[in-house]
């Protein structure tokens, strides 16, 4: 198969976990007869640097014509960073944001899985722990609140923002229709989660996930408020099968069942629209604080391209090799900084490895 990936390697550490991703997926198109071709795509702070503009017109039709693409990290410390100091329209994040709504890439999928090897890196008790957990977290990405009119002013002499949360029906339709279609394939589970006991977009949204579930007569759904989701996630995350939200509390809730797997660093995810084009890449931020260093985790943004080939090219078969030498190298004890045992914790037979030998590791064996 011939493979046309886009390629935004962005910020931080970036560049040195696309890296990696790459080494992977060109040994998956040694072994399995697959040609996977890149093309690089500014986007982000390096763009603000090159262009003035965190993405360009020119980038987003680069990543028109591409089949997939591979994404590692955009943005900076947002304290000391020039590109902070600019109009929020121009900020790096700003770009993500525009190319999600130019690629109308409305389904977030982010899964949480805790590896048995990683047990000890997860700060919740055994008790809780139990036989680890396995859940996808199902985000819509390209309105609610993140896109709404928003807008700072002068009121009776006193500043205010506001920001505007905006749903409509076809929305959140085609989002929960996407995440029931992920529950067939998985346990049958779904969980709404909304705060329909205080906003009209949620009760929107509870109504028309109602009317999607009559279609999947298979699946067991329920309503889940997001305060109480926030404290299950953390009291019980095995009782989650898929978790299908909106905007903005999919983005907290994601990463907050990050680190209830031990590191944002073990994270993927793929963000989908209406064909077989997705954008893929780590869950985690562009951590400046240790770009350069070597020590960055390229696991999550390797599964992220495990997941470009299952979802974007059908590779189920190389999909799983790429999963599976994931957790054997993590069987044999290797670990980045991130995922060592801490403090009071057993190091016997653990490793440490860096970005490099992490990918070089994992490519070994696929």
């Amino acid at each position: 198969m011939e493979c046309q990936i886009g390629v935004i390697s962005g910020d931080g550490i970036g560049p040195e976990i696309v890296t990696e991703a790459k080494k992977v997926l060109d040994q998956v198109g040694k072994k399995y007869g697959h040609n996977f071709r890149y093309t690089e795509i500014l986007m982000g702070g390096c763009s603000i640097d090159a262009t003035g503009v965190p993405l360009t017109d020119d980038a987003i039709e680069t990543a028109k014509a591409s089949d997939a693409v591979l994404m590692g990290s955009i943005g900076g410390n947002t304290s000391t960073s020039p590109w902070y100091k600019l109009a929020p329209e121009l900020r790096p994040e700003a770009g993500l944001l525009k190319l999600r709504k130019s690629l109308n890439l409305f389904a977030n999928l982010r899964p949480a899985y805790l590896y048995e090897e990683l047990k000890e890196a997860c700060p919740l008790r055994d008790d809780i722990i139990g036989d680890g957990f396995d859940m996808m977290i199902m985000r819509e990405l390209t309105g609610g609140l993140y896109f709404g009119e928003r807008k700072t002013e002068e009121v009776d002499g006193v500043v205010t923002a506001t920001d505007i949360l905006t749903y409509n029906e076809n929305e959140i339709r085609r989002i929960a229709k996407r995440g029931f279609d992920i529950a067939m394939k998985r346990c049958k589970k779904v969980t709404s989660v909304d705060k329909a006991n205080v906003l009209d977009s949620s009760r929107l949204w509870r109504k028309v996930v109602e009317e999607v579930a009559k279609d999947y007569p298979e699946v067991t759904y329920e309503h889940m408020l997001v305060d109480n989701c926030a404290m299950q996630l953390v009291k019980d995350p095995k009782q989650f099968d898929v978790i299908l939200t909106e905007n903005m509390f999919g983005d907290i809730l994601s990463d907050e069942a990050s680190m209830v797997t031990g590191s944002i660093g073990m994270l993927s995810s793929a963000s989908l629209n209406d064909t077989k084009f997705g954008l893929y890449e780590p869950s985690g931020g562009s951590a400046p604080d240790i770009a350069g260093k070597g020590i960055a985790n390229p696991i999550a943004t390797i599964l992220s391209a495990a997941m470009m080939l299952r979802y974007s090219f059908d590779l189920d078969k190389e999909a799983d090799a790429i999963e599976n030498a994931v957790k054997q190298v993590l069987k044999e004890g290797y670990r980045t900084i991130d995922i060592m045992p801490q403090a009071g914790e057993s190091k016997d037979g653990i490793t440490q490895v860096g970005t490099v030998k992490m990918g070089d590791l994992i490519a070994e064996r696929v």
